[in-house]
């Protein structure tokens, strides 16, 4: 089964569709799909709900797809850096369903596990909670949360071999490997691609039994906040 493609236009060729969901892996602006979302551009699909941990920054990352009114909803747990994903959820162009970020982690991974609900205590009490189950156990209430079911995964990883097996590295590895779980199809970009066997098995943070379509390329890799401390004084 062919996995490595030549590019993320050809690794998504005949996935996309107007209203599908997504799942895309990233934390802040480190391990994001920037191949991957420009393609997703480049394709004009819309009406999109995607679920991500946040929504890029003006300009990149996600951000683009809200340029360019590709998006209906989010699901997200942090939507601070992104000044015109507040402008559009403000004037009611984007529908944001909140999620904490655990929780979400949470759903994402159990929908690449087959599992169609789980119960947590996060969220009891809270404008989290409405509208949604509760149930008691040992005293404690729950909310009943929703398994995550994505049309397509988009990832970034920094190796694969040609099987699909991924290794992420550091902060990237954040939501990466939850949301690659939980699509039907799982596409995902790296810097590098090898031959089996190359890669130490103990050391593979997501089996290629998840992944679908591989792509190689350079990636911007911007920084989100820059900050450096101030030069003393001589």
């Amino acid at each position: 089964m062919k996995k490595v493609y030549g590019s993320a236009k050809e690794a998504l060729d005949g996935l996309l569709f107007d209203g599908m969901f997504i799942a895309a892996g990233g934390f802040g602006l480190s391990g994001i799909p920037e191949l991957l979302i420009d393609a997703l551009v480049a394709s004009k699909v819309k009406d999109l709900t995607i679920a991500s941990n946040n929504c890029g920054v003006d300009g990149f990352g996600l951000g683009k797809l809200l340029d360019t009114r590709q998006i209906r909803k989010m699901l997200s747990s942090y939507v601070g850096e992104n000044a015109e994903f507040m402008r559009q959820y403000l004037s009611g162009e984007l529908e944001l369903e909140f999620n904490p970020q655990g929780t979400l982690a949470e759903r994402m991974r159990a929908g690449g596990a087959g599992i169609p609900g789980f119960y947590t205590k996060t969220g009891v009490g809270t404008v989290i909670a409405e509208g949604k189950e509760v149930k008691n156990f040992d005293g404690q209430d729950y909310i009943l949360e929703r398994g995550i079911f994505a049309d397509l995964s988009i990832i970034k990883a920094w190796k694969a071999d040609t099987t699909g097996n991924l290794v992420f590295r550091k902060t990237a590895r954040n939501f990466n490997v939850p949301a690659g779980m939980c699509g039907k199809v799982c596409v995902a970009e790296v810097e590098e691609i090898v031959e089996p066997g190359s890669l130490d098995p103990d050391h593979i943070h997501l089996p290629g039994i998840y992944v679908h379509r591989v792509i190689a390329g350079p990636h911007e890799k911007r920084i989100e906040q820059r900050t450096v401390r101030k030069r003393e004084a001589v």
